[in-house]
Order: structure tokens, then C-alpha cells, then sequence
């Protein structure tokens, strides 16, 4: 079946498009902050892979043909957050990185067996209720130095936990 949501790809467009060239995906590291904007916790969602593991990861997607950044950032958010996270997307859309993930390993930090990737990535403070939907299992919030531990970032596939660390460093979290 063919999607005919503008902006969407089939499945098979999608591979094509993959194999030929680099796809814009944008991700969030959710954060809680404090009363001077000092981050006190950072969102983590929980996902099954389509190999049956469980891995911790950010907000992520892909920008659709046609879409703003913003909007994609707004999206990706609430379909990863529900509808009443409510975020505070920066008012410059300045990200703290940009992440080349690579199909194959070593190139970046990054990885992506699928395809190679260009990631806006920004941190994101979240005021409201957080409920996972879609894919994600769950999302459970940390401290930035529990989820700079070693247990966790063994948990990030990808280079995920590389992007962590950036961004707690790039918020002022000396780590």
C-alpha cells in the first residue's frame, strides 16, 4: 500500500531514496530545568529494535519534503512525547550539533545501518506531561550524570550517547 500523505514515501521510495543519498532527520534530547534554566533531568526513551533488543534513545525523525525544521522538531516531539509534553522549541533554530550518521561504522561516532543521515540535534526543555506513544516503550527521566554513566550509554546504539554528552556539555552540564 502506498502512503499518499504528502511528504511520505512508500517504503520502497524510502529505500531507493537511501541508497542514493543523504536523508535530513532532526533530534531532540528532552530535558527538565530548573527555575534559572540549569537542566535537572534528561528524558530517555525506552524502544524495542527490530532485532527484540531494548535500547535508549532520543527523540528523533526524518524532515519531510516540504516541512520546516520547526515544525519537524514539533512533530517528532509529540509523536515521541504525547501531545501534552509541551515544549519549549528554541527561538533560533541554531542546532548544538550536527551529526553525519554513516551505514558503515567509523566514519563518525554516529551509525545507521540503514542509510547515511544528516541530524539537526537540539536540546529541548519539556514543561507537561510526558507519555511515550508509537514506538517507544517508555521514557524515563535521569540526572545528567546518570545518563552519562556507563551502564546507560551502553545502552544507546548509534553513537546516541555521544550526541548525550554533547548536548549536556553544550547546556553547561560539566560532566
Amino acid at each position: 500500500m502506498t502512503d499518499t500523505t504528502p511528504g511520505w514515501l512508500s517504503a520502497d521510495e524510502l529505500e531507493m531514496a537511501r541508497a542514493r543519498m543523504p536523508i535530513l532527520y532532526v533530534e531532540a534530547v528532552p530535558v527538565r530545568v530548573d527555575d534559572s534554566g540549569e537542566v535537572t533531568s534528561v528524558g530517555l526513551l525506552l524502544r524495542m529494535g527490530p532485532e527484540g533488543t531494548v535500547s535508549r534513545t532520543l527523540v528523533s525523525g526524518r524532515v519531510l519534503h516540504h516541512e520546516r525544521v520547526r515544525d519537524a522538531l514539533l512533530r517528532h516531539l509529540e509523536k515521541d512525547l504525547g501531545p501534552v509534553a509541551l515544549p519549549r522549541i528554541p527561538a533560533s533554530l541554531q542546532p548544538f550539533t550536527v551529526a553525519e550518521y554513516f551505514p558503515t561504522q567509523g566514519v563518525t561516532p554516529y551509525h545507521d545501518s540503514r542509510q547515511h543521515a544528516v541530524s539537526l540535534a537540539y536540546v529541548v526543555p519539556v514543561t507537561g506531561d510526558c507519555r511515550p506513544r508509537q514506538d517507544a516503550l517508555n521514557l524515563v527521566w535521569f540526572s545528567p550524570q546518570e545518563a552519562v554513566s556507563a551502564a546507560v550509554q551502553g545502552e544507546m546504539p548509534g553513537g546516541h550517547g555521544v550526541l548525550l554528552r554533547q548536548a549536556l556539555a553544550h547546556v553547561g552540564c560539566g560532566l
